[in-house]
């Protein structure tokens, strides 16, 4: 049908008969002329390859059986005699080389005199055993064919070789020859076929139109068939405005008669814009008019398009039932949408009060001119909420939304008592919502507060919806919107918005409630396993920081696992601990308090830094293994750091190792900040390596900062950056005082947010006065122990210390004498006046003594007990030279304590 007004029909999409075997018989014609070329072609290809391989064998052949071949070949000068002939043979014969070689394959001839005298390429392994060979290569004048063949003796043996060679090209010429021949005959065979294909194809077009009898029977019964059974009205209208054709639907709906075809459009009787439509002959696409009581959409297009005849088709829909449902679906996908971008606009953050700003927010921009969110107070706490609770407490106003403030509504962080009495009121102890859609008639919920009431009228409200806050059960608050600005009052549909907005919303504020109050667990749990103080202690001047991660950005609680500790030690001096638990929450607040009290523990034996954390590193790993075992939810303690460091006020010594912790800062007293370079051990429970220490010393007034990564990491920039910040920042303040120093690092490296907890400690460091140490070496003799108990006798008197002279000459006494009776080598004791007065007693033995109880039949074994009941505290720690120090600590009275 294509063709049948004047239309080009594409060869390619005939559908006709004739254009069918057109395209067939063209098809084979050009089939058999292109599998004629591809045959000649490889015929043209063998025929030359086989023709080539012949030449080069007749001719290698021919010459080298010629006559005086072998006298030439072993005549002196054999390049002499052969090179004229076996060039005039090249000639001769067409080839493109005739070589003659000796057994060892050098050239006596060939087409180049510069090649003679050097080996030949090619195999000639067959012709030497008495064999002709042939071979095609691919060589310097293109591809050809040469052969080898043996140039035997009267008696049979080979004396030399001959070869012969033939390119392809030169015997390929014939058969190209032919192509145009072919081609010639191929495109006047296609021509003629294509001539007489056309006529017969142009004959059975303008007989048929393009089908046979029976696809027009079956075209026709299917047109008739589409125009009665198709819920759509069809008319066509001529060129001259006449009706040619009006199917069953479009009778029904323009309300014609029956035999109306060929009557003019204008005197149908129909609407007159319908009329002008179909008159007009305009195009139309869905067009809605009104026809009686129906909505019909309208398309029109013209039928002369493309070669076709005058005249226009128009089709028409009934739409009047669709147009409802429109209505209805769009209010439906509004609202959907509505709360489609509630749940992506509100509840963004854990936090209750932005959870209420964001509803406030969001609904005075799509739903209500102001909103107001009022919670219960405990829920702000995050407290379980009770109707009890709420109602003694009372609602306190989280968030206001709205373009005015002078409105009479409740000012932000009010106290609201809703009356039982009042609509809303009774309604939040219902937990159902309440819908007032003209406040002007005073129905009662002005009760709450008259006046504010009146100055609400006043500023133009017209309606409310309060919908009570609910979540599991529980009422959490009430969601009030009014309508001020716009004319339209609220109405039932609205009120079920507002539901369901506020019931989307109520799960995120219960979500943040949970969340602060898991918050407020941790925190506090956290706070009451960190030091609650500084100790006393004379050797730092210490303070610090710890601040928790942002609640909803650290991870479940907002809190993580960093920690810190200051550590008396005996002999004055003080340990510093920071540490930090990977994760977040609960189980890295308890771990944390775990590692804490085994760091105290493992420092009561006065271990170096290096086996404190090889004690600590086991037995983390013990406890991993044990959670392991039990298949705890939370994870055992591995990845955590520590870092570990000693300082002795008496020497100014500070000894300091790590495990997987970041280096600590050194602060000389001129103000130059360094990173110490703490040997790097491996996080605790991985184990494998030891760990190493550092000694510095570290003069009067230094300051040593100790940190977690917190302070340094941060999304906006890395490591390396907060590193170089924080030693910037600890740079050029020599006069800064450890709490200065604390607040200057947090004010530049803190965010406001933060996103993983801070633990700083940053201690100032002091020296021990030299009036406040007295030393002596005592020698291996028993009677050497008097002498000491003077010593310490007129050093005591010198402090002021009269009353604790006898109990230290006991104690010194004591513990010098089992170390003369017990240890070899020298003997050394120290007396520290600080705020407890030490008594230190050093020897090379490495054995400890042990307190026991002696029967009353033992000669000795009362000494160290005796000790144990004078002093305030005892204890044994080693020396890095394998010795011991026996220490004993006094209480003094605090006006008996030295400078320091």
């Amino acid at each position: 049908m294509a063709g049948r007004y004047g239309r080009p029909r594409s060869i390619l999409r005939m559908r006709t008969l004739a254009g069918q075997v057109f395209l067939l018989q063209v098809a084979i014609v050009v089939l058999l002329v292109a599998a004629s070329v591809v045959a000649l072609v490889l015929q043209s290809r063998a025929g030359s390859e086989r023709e080539a391989r012949n030449r080069s064998v007749a001719v290698a052949e021919t010459f080298a059986n010629g006559p005086g071949m072998e006298e030439a070949l072993r005549s002196p000068d054999p390049s002499t005699v052969l090179q004229p002939k076996a060039e005039a043979a090249r000639k001769g014969s067409g080839v493109d080389f005739v070589v003659v070689m000796n057994l060892e394959s050098v050239r006596y001839t060939h087409p180049l005199p510069d090649r003679i005298g050097r080996k030949f390429v090619g195999n000639v392994a067959p012709a030497l055993d008495g064999r002709v060979v042939t071979e095609k290569i691919e060589g310097t004048i293109g591809p050809l064919v040469q052969a080898v063949v043996p140039v035997t003796a009267a008696n049979g043996d080979v004396v030399g070789l001959v070869s012969a060679g033939i390119t392809i090209k030169k015997v390929s010429g014939v058969a190209e020859g032919q192509f145009p021949l072919l081609f010639g005959s191929a495109a006047g065979i296609l021509l003629l076929t294509m001539g007489g294909t056309a006529l017969v194809t142009r004959r059975l077009r303008r007989q048929t139109r393009g089908l046979g009898p029976t696809e027009m029977t079956r075209m026709y019964e299917h047109h008739d068939a589409v125009l009665h059974a198709v819920r759509e009205g069809v008319v066509i209208v001529s060129g001259d405005r006449r009706l040619l054709l009006a199917n069953d639907e479009a009778r029904r709906l323009l309300g014609l008669p029956a035999d109306i075809e060929g009557s003019p459009v204008t005197g149908l009787g129909l609407d007159p814009v319908i009329t002008g439509l179909l008159e007009s002959g305009r195009s139309a696409t869905d067009e809605v008019h009104s026809v009686g009581a129906r909505l019909l959409a309208v398309s029109q297009r013209a039928t002369d398009r493309n070669g076709g005849p005058p005249g226009s088709v128009t089709t028409l829909r009934d739409t009047t039932e669709l147009q409802a449902l429109m209505g209805k679906a769009a209010v439906a996908r509004g609202r959907l949408k509505l709360l489609y971008d509630a749940g992506t606009e509100i509840g963004t953050a854990l936090d209750v009060v932005r959870t209420c700003e964001e509803l406030a927010d969001f609904a005075t921009a799509r739903f209500a001119d102001y909103a107001t969110v009022d919670i219960a107070a405990g829920v702000l706490r995050g407290e379980e909420p009770t109707a009890a609770r709420a109602t003694a407490e009372g609602l306190r106003r989280s968030a206001f939304s709205g373009p005015r403030d002078d409105t009479g509504l409740y000012p932000l962080d009010s106290v609201i008592r809703f009356m039982p009495t009042t609509v809303v009121g009774a309604g939040l102890l219902r937990g159902e919502a309440v819908l007032d859609n003209d406040l002007a008639q005073r129905s009662g919920w002005q009760q709450q507060n008259p006046d504010r009431a009146e100055r609400i009228v006043r500023s133009g409200f017209h309606s409310m919806i309060a919908v009570p806050m609910r979540a599991r059960g529980v009422i959490l608050g009430v969601a009030t919107f009014w309508r001020a600005q716009k004319p339209e009052h609220f109405e039932d549909e609205d009120l079920s918005v507002a539901e369901e907005l506020v019931a989307r919303a109520a799960v995120s504020v219960d979500n943040a409630r949970r969340y602060t109050r898991e918050h407020n667990v941790a925190v506090t749990l956290q706070r009451s396993l960190l030091p609650q103080g500084l100790p006393d202690q004379s050797a730092i001047e210490a303070a610090y920081r710890y601040l928790p991660a942002q609640a909803g950005l650290g991870g479940l609680g907002g809190v993580g696992g960093d920690w810190f500790d200051i550590i008396p030690l005996p002999g004055a001096r003080v340990a510093l601990v920071v540490g930090d638990v990977v994760g977040h929450g609960l189980h890295a607040a308890a771990t944390m308090g775990r590692l804490r009290t085994a760091v105290h523990n493992f420092s009561t034996l006065d271990l170096p830094p290096d086996e404190l954390l090889w004690h600590l590193n086991e037995l983390v790993a013990r406890i991993d293994l044990d959670e392991s075992a039990e298949g705890s939810e939370g994870g055992g303690v591995t990845g955590a750091t520590c870092l570990y460091a000693i300082y002795d006020p008496a020497s100014g010594r500070c000894t300091m190792a790590r495990a997987g912790h970041l280096q600590p800062v050194i602060v000389s007293p001129d103000g130059d900040a360094v990173f110490a370079d703490v040997p790097g051990g491996p996080p605790l429970g991985l184990g494998g390596m030891p760990f190493e220490t550092l000694d510095v010393q570290l003069p009067q007034d230094s300051r040593l900062v100790l940190y977690t990564d917190g302070l340094v990491e941060d999304r906006r920039r890395d490591i390396d950056e907060g590193l170089e910040l924080l030693r910037d920042t600890l740079s050029g303040h020599p006069g800064r005082t450890p709490e200065e120093t604390c607040e200057a690092v947090i004010r530049v490296l803190v965010p406001a947010r933060a996103r993983d907890d801070v633990a700083l400690l940053v201690g100032r460091t002091r020296r021990l006065a030299a009036e406040n140490v007295a030393e002596w070496d005592v020698p291996s003799d028993p009677s050497a122990v008097a002498r000491v108990r003077s010593d310490v006798s007129r050093k005591l008197t010198d402090w002021n210390l009269v009353e604790e002279a006898f109990t230290t000459e006991l104690i010194l006494s004591e513990l010098v004498t089992n170390s003369i009776r017990y240890a070899n080598g020298p003997i050394r004791v120290r007396l520290i006046r600080d705020r407890t007065l030490i008594c230190e007693v050093s020897d090379r033995s490495s054995t400890s003594p042990h307190l026991r109880q002696a029967a009353s039949t033992d000669e000795g074994g009362r000494g160290l007990f005796l000790v144990a009941q004078l002093a305030e505290r005892w204890g044994t720690r080693y020396t890095d030279d394998g010795g011991k120090v026996i220490w004993t600590e006094q209480l003094l009275q605090p006006e008996a304590h030295g400078p320091v």
